[in-house]
């Protein structure tokens, strides 16, 4: 039983922080850049000279559509922040609503939110004044106020430090009208934000988008984070393989764990079992008797691997004690996520492969003379 308890303690720690990381990372690309995003043909959507309609015609049609839960208006921009005597580049970022980056309501005009990663590394606090350059055909400056630091997700990379400000603001700074936007960010439901269900998604909204524009629409094509964080997916992909691998390892040493115990049964029990078949007892309900007993076993083994699991699954959720380089592995923590049917079905693919596996010592029933038990007992 303790075997099966670590056996299963294992698979399903596996399990949880496999989904844990799906959730967290393709949580954090949504919110930095949407799961599929609406751009201008050129895909430079940080060209401040060809900007798209915050309210094309083809919106309500993409609002419509099943597994989207909203579409967002964004200004994105290029810029350089200089701190003392430290200077970085970043992109800007312009959202109806940057307070919620932060859990704040809203933020003051000019006011920024800044990733912790480039907090820290220029030394920024909140309150502190970011002076920001921002070059075209003629450089513009401007002085931010951090209003917030937010934990970003992807940090590790310096191209992912996005500082959010407002989306008024940003399109004051391109000269741009109240219905001008870099893109249309589409945030999509759970259930599409696999890999499969993003490019999907992406082929229906670009498809809406060229069916239903019209001759005052901007051009636009539909990207999924798929094809924008490529490498990303393909780490996920990663995990999730090595996962496989450590359910089918673990169930194997239970299994044969468990078929070691049932031979030891067996071996101890020859006269009874001798005894069962004079009495006329077949080999199937005799193995089924001892197959009853070993399922016994397994059950426990599993309940308290189960609960062991999501004590620490419970624990690692509340604490983040267990931490993790963010440049390896785009967040700070182990993340866990109970993922309830990938959970049950992990329990049950894993019980029903041992208890297949236990079918095999059974057939040492078979063997057993009768005659020559009962005598030698």
């Amino acid at each position: 039983m303790v075997s099966i308890a670590v056996s299963f303690f294992v698979m399903i720690i596996s399990v949880s922080i496999s989904s844990g990381f799906r959730h967290e990372i393709r949580d954090g690309i949504s919110f930095l850049s949407g799961d599929v995003q609406l751009t201008p043909v050129n895909l430079n959507y940080l060209d401040e000279s060809a900007p798209i309609g915050r309210h094309p015609a083809y919106l309500e049609h993409v609002e419509a559509l099943d597994g989207v839960e909203s579409v967002l208006p964004a200004v994105y921009k290029t810029g350089i922040i200089k701190t003392g005597d430290d200077i970085h580049g970043v992109i800007f970022k312009g959202v109806e609503n940057p307070g919620t980056v932060a859990g704040a309501d809203s933020l003051p005009p000019l006011g920024v939110a800044v990733p912790s990663g480039l907090a820290s590394m220029l030394r920024i606090e909140r309150g502190d004044t970011l002076l920001s350059y921002f070059i075209g055909e003629r450089v513009r400056v401007r002085n931010f106020t951090v209003a917030a630091i937010y934990d970003g997700m992807l940090d590790g990379d310096p191209q992912n430090m996005v500082v959010f400000a407002g989306l008024s603001d940003l399109q004051r700074l391109n000269g741009w009208g109240r219905d001008s936007v870099s893109a249309l960010e589409v945030i999509l439901d759970d259930r599409y934000r696999g890999t499969d269900g993003m490019e999907m998604m992406q082929q229906e909204i670009g498809s809406l988008a060229l069916l239903h524009s019209d001759g005052d629409s901007a051009s636009v094509v539909a990207r999924s984070a798929v094809s924008r964080y490529p490498q990303i997916f393909d780490w996920l992909n990663l995990i999730d393989f090595n996962v496989f691998f450590i359910l089918l390892l673990m169930t194997a040493v239970a299994g044969f764990n468990m078929i070691s115990g049932l031979l030891i049964m067996l071996f101890e029990n020859i006269s009874t079992i001798g005894l069962l078949k004079a009495v006329g007892m077949d080999n199937r309900h005799i193995a089924r008797v001892f197959l009853l007993s070993a399922s016994s076993a397994v059950l426990k083994g599993m309940l308290a691997g189960n609960a062991a699991a999501l004590a620490f699954c419970l624990v690692q959720g509340l604490t983040h004690m267990i931490t993790l380089d963010p440049s390896n592995y785009f967040i700070s923590y182990v993340p866990v996520h109970v993922d309830l049917p990938a959970f049950l079905l992990a329990d049950v693919a894993a019980y029903l492969a041992i208890m297949l596996l236990l079918l095999i010592p059974s057939l040492f029933i078979t063997k057993i003379d009768p005659a020559i038990t009962v005598r030698v007992a």
